[in-house]
């Protein structure tokens, strides 16, 4: 193998999965892009579909790190940045091509994106101190970030409908020199779910 690619060496089965979730929520992005520039609801469509795919390549790739014990650092932080492309980005990026796109909107989807960052961040951090004897982690601190699977659920809804651009759901306002659209707000109660440190949830 090239010496350029060496790297792929240190890669373990389960890295490739994680890979794949980053891969499935880098499309999700395009696909969003792709709607924006053509108007074709198919590719939104095809976008929101790849995050419960990305979904399940993230399950997987802990399931099979376990099976094999082969987990590593280096697994762990391809996790999270995978995750941020999969739950953090693509979501805000499809929210934004479903019509979500008032200088409101964008504060509030940037915060979501920040919040799941944060708690990522965290959980890197705090994980060693949050484990057990087995090392197992016992809990999450605020929700997981790939609940933001949900909001995209909440999308693929709305746009099957037709709800999207100047007809999204609950419309919009104008807030000082910005519109606002009130869906948004689901992003916001998410991100700030996902920072709690008062919210506990056992993990499985």
């Amino acid at each position: 193998m090239p010496r350029h690619f060496s790297m792929l060496r240190d890669f373990h089965l389960a890295d490739w999965f994680t890979l794949a979730n980053a891969f499935c929520g880098t499309g999700a992005v395009f696909a969003s892009m792709r709607y924006l520039h053509e108007g074709n609801v198919r590719d939104l469509m095809i976008g929101m579909a790849l995050i419960p795919l990305a979904f399940i390549f993230d399950a997987l790739d802990g399931r099979i790190a376990r099976w094999r014990k082969s987990s590593s650092t280096l697994g762990r932080e391809l996790d999270s940045l995978a995750d941020v492309i999969s739950f953090g980005v693509a979501p805000a990026a499809l929210a934004y091509a479903c019509g979500l796109q008032g200088g409101w909107d964008w504060v509030v989807l940037s915060y979501f994106v920040c919040c799941g960052v944060s708690r990522l961040a965290r959980y890197n951090v705090t994980a060693e101190q949050l484990s057990g004897e087995d090392d197992k982690v016992k809990y999450f601190e605020g929700t997981p970030i790939p609940t933001s699977l949900l909001l995209v659920v909440l999308l693929a809804v709305a746009a099957a409908g037709g709800d999207l651009g100047e007809s999204v759901w609950f419309g919009s306002v104008r807030l000082g020199p910005w519109l606002l659209h009130p869906l948004v707000l689901v992003f916001a109660l998410s991100g700030s779910l996902m920072i709690s440190k008062t919210l506990r949830i056992p993990k499985p």
